[in-house]
């Protein structure tokens, strides 16, 4: 019996068993830990009585610690102590009685399936089944002779093989294939543990295909840190090994995940033990990779995964203290001379920290080092502004030359989005040619459709689509959908852009009774006075020199000892003075000269201040304020940019260098868009006379 009629007969049992029980949303509860069940049941079978003997015997000795010894008989690394075999629960007329004795079996497990058992929530769903009377059913259901989940043959009476064995790979399969049922039926919530099968062979590809030649007989460990059901892991372990074989290489791979769902995290761990790989289980880690890693300093060879992304990490952020106590060092590193450069991205989205976690476990001793496939949305590319997040991962990553590729896949790959989704492709062992450059490839018609939708999916990677992709990224060459840029050209500087802020005082008899109004508010009488004084000294203006008319108040206001306070000058500032273009600039710091140099792109300008020279410092207008994004390309820097695009515009304009910051973001429409060729202007002429026609006489029968 194949592989495919074993998963149609097990799919089969929850129409059977579970259709008057459960919504349908609900059978995987039930099928997928039966399956688990009914596989190791099988596995147990031939040393079932040599376990029961020596737990006997290790009681009787007063041993405690008997998991090893236990394993050692059973010969796997799971075993069951309880007296029953699954068979030895069919159908009993006593409810109660099958469910003691079901319980009691279930509770016989060792201590690692167990926690599978407990995260798949399964002894939940025995009142149910027991109401129902549906347990002894569904046993006897996953007993039938028909079917064989063992991995030894049914023989016939003579000896002749009656359904074949079951090997460890074949059962994978078989499980791998009713999870993914499960999600394409619930495809609502398929997005979050789920990726297309399709989409996992392509990463695999990604990652291990330009490293084939290079692949020994050795041992490589194998990482996703958002491991959902364990699919990207299992697929990454077939694809290595296959490659390995086919350059006459004996590779042995070991694979270590995270998930934080524990259901799917039960699922993942159960899919290693049926599959014959129960100390490769224990790898699999359960919790928040953000906030508790459960690798913390280990390194791996190849990583890949698909983290969440539009998906709040705040509670993760609070249990590390927040972003002000952040010192986790997987997200607050070294980079461009600052010890504490964060990684740390908005609260609301936390799919880059996944990639930025990958890259902290990256081996760096190794003639391979690491390998990375990760899957984003486009907001990867270009979210956070610079200084944010965001662009300091997407800075790091890029000024390391560890980004190898991006690859853009078509709409609606995933079950529930069809928003645009992005392969990132990274190494810290990038191959010469690839040295200091990034590969964008457009492979967003590359798909084959599907001739039924699974939820939001309607296409999926044919194998002439994977190999087209990796065809390109291994060519390392320009073409329509394959492009190729230095480093640098994602980079570019953010500058602050300032104007001077320009004041007009108006000392005209309202406005000063304004003034005198506005400091009895609060308590500021003196400084009235000292307006008139000055008004009588200068005239009601409009004084078109703010600093002349603040020199006339500071002399005043020393000569009567009124303090001139910071609160003082700004209540002067708003309360007689109004924003004119026509202004001369306020002064706000007044150097000797000789101690710097006039230099106006920096905001530095030569002056006369009381008949003698100067170099001064305007106030910046915070309204004129603006940002410019400069190309880390711009031939001549951010000085040459300024004074080609804003100072004929704005020739007061200045910027502060030690404002500046760097940032980089990555946009693929950019680079590959294509714009519609405009229709011919004879074209448009006629299909204007032509409507003209078509409306002739139409006005005039409207008004009759």
């Amino acid at each position: 019996m194949s592989s495919l009629n074993i998963s149609n007969f097990i799919w089969g049992i929850a129409d059977d068993v579970l259709r008057d029980v459960y919504v349908r949303g609900k059978y995987r509860d039930v099928i997928l830990p039966m399956t688990v069940i009914r596989r190791l049941d099988a596995v147990l079978e031939p040393t079932k009585q040599a376990v029961l003997d020596m737990k006997k015997n290790l009681d009787a000795a007063g041993v405690t610690n008997q998991d090893a010894a236990l394993r050692q008989v059973s010969g796997e690394a799971f075993y069951n102590t309880s007296p029953f075999r699954l068979r030895d629960l069919t159908y009993r007329g006593q409810r109660q009685r099958l469910r003691a004795d079901f319980e009691a079996y279930l509770d016989g497990f060792s201590s690692n399936v167990q926690e599978v058992l407990d995260k798949f929530q399964f002894r939940n769903q025995i009142p149910t089944l027991i109401e129902a009377d549906a347990l002894g059913f569904l046993i006897d259901k996953f007993l039938h002779n028909s079917v064989n989940l063992s991995p030894r043959p049914v023989l016939n009476g003579d000896g002749s093989v009656r359904l074949e064995g079951l090997d460890n790979h074949s059962m994978g399969t078989i499980f791998e294939e009713l999870i993914r049922r499960f999600n394409e039926t619930n495809n609502e919530e398929a997005g979050e543990h789920f990726t297309p099968r399709d989409v996992v062979q392509l990463m695999a590809h990604l990652i291990f295909e330009p490293v084939a030649d290079q692949i020994e007989s050795s041992t490589y460990l194998v990482y996703d840190g958002a491991c959902g059901t364990g699919g990207m892991l299992t697929v990454a372990e077939e694809t290595l090994t296959g490659l390995a074989s086919g350059h006459d290489k004996d590779v042995s791979v070991h694979l270590f995940g995270q998930e934080v769902n524990p259901e799917t995290y039960a699922i993942s761990k159960a899919d290693l033990i049926l599959k014959g790989e129960g100390d490769e289980a224990n790898n699999i880690g359960v919790g928040s990779t953000l906030s508790n890693d459960f690798f913390p300093g280990k390194e791996f060879d190849f990583m890949l995964s698909n983290p969440p992304y539009g998906k709040s990490w705040r509670a993760d952020l609070e249990h590390m203290g927040g972003k002000r106590d952040l010192k986790d060092r997987r997200f607050l590193i070294e980079h461009d001379d600052d010890p504490e450069y964060s990684l740390v991205t908005r609260s609301s989205d936390g799919q880059m920290l996944f990639l930025a976690n990958m890259l902290s476990k990256m081996k760096q001793d190794t003639e391979l080092g690491s390998r990375i496939a990760e899957v984003h949305n486009g907001s990867s590319l270009f979210t956070g502004d610079a200084g944010q997040g965001e662009s300091n991962i997407r800075r790091w990553i890029i000024e390391n030359d560890w980004l190898e590729a991006i690859v853009a896949l078509p709409l609606n790959m995933f079950y529930n989005t069809g928003i645009a989704t992005y392969i990132w492709v990274l190494s810290n062992r990038k191959a010469e040619h690839r040295r200091g450059k990034v590969q964008l490839i457009d492979a967003t018609e590359w798909y084959k459709p599907l001739r039924k939708n699974l939820g939001n999916k309607n296409c999926e990677l044919a194998d002439v689509d994977i190999r087209r992709i990796c065809d390109a990224f291994l060519a390392f060459e320009e073409t329509e959908q394959s492009k190729i840029f230095p480093n640098e050209a994602f980079g570019y500087r953010k500058v602050t852009v300032e104007r001077p802020l320009r004041l007009i005082v108006d000392l005209s008899p309202e406005r000063r009774q304004s003034f005198r109004d506005a400091c009895q508010d609060v308590k500021e009488e003196p400084l009235a006075n000292v307006v008139d004084r000055v008004e009588a000294e200068l005239g009601p203006g409009p004084h078109r020199d703010f600093n002349l008319f603040m020199s006339a108040v500071a002399t005043d206001a020393s000569t009567h000892r009124i303090k001139l306070t910071a609160k003082r000058k700004t209540l002067l500032k708003t309360s007689l003075a109004n924003r004119d273009e026509t202004a001369e600039p306020v002064i706000k710091v007044v150097h000797r000269t000789g101690t710097v140099e006039p230099d106006p792109l920096r905001g530095l300008y030569a002056a006369t201040v009381n008949g003698r020279p100067a170099v001064v410092e305007y106030e910046p207008d915070t309204d004129l304020r603006d940002t410019e994004q400069v190309p880390l390309l711009e031939e001549g820097g951010v000085e040459a940019f300024l004074r080609r695009e804003v100072l004929p515009y704005a020739p007061d304009a200045w910027y502060l260098p030690s404002t500046v910051k760097t940032g980089y973001e990555i946009s693929f429409t950019r680079y590959f868009y294509k714009p519609q060729p405009l229709r011919p202007l004879e074209e448009i002429r006629t299909d204007i006379l032509a409507l003209e026609r078509e409306t002739e006489g139409l006005l005039s029968e409207i008004v009759g």
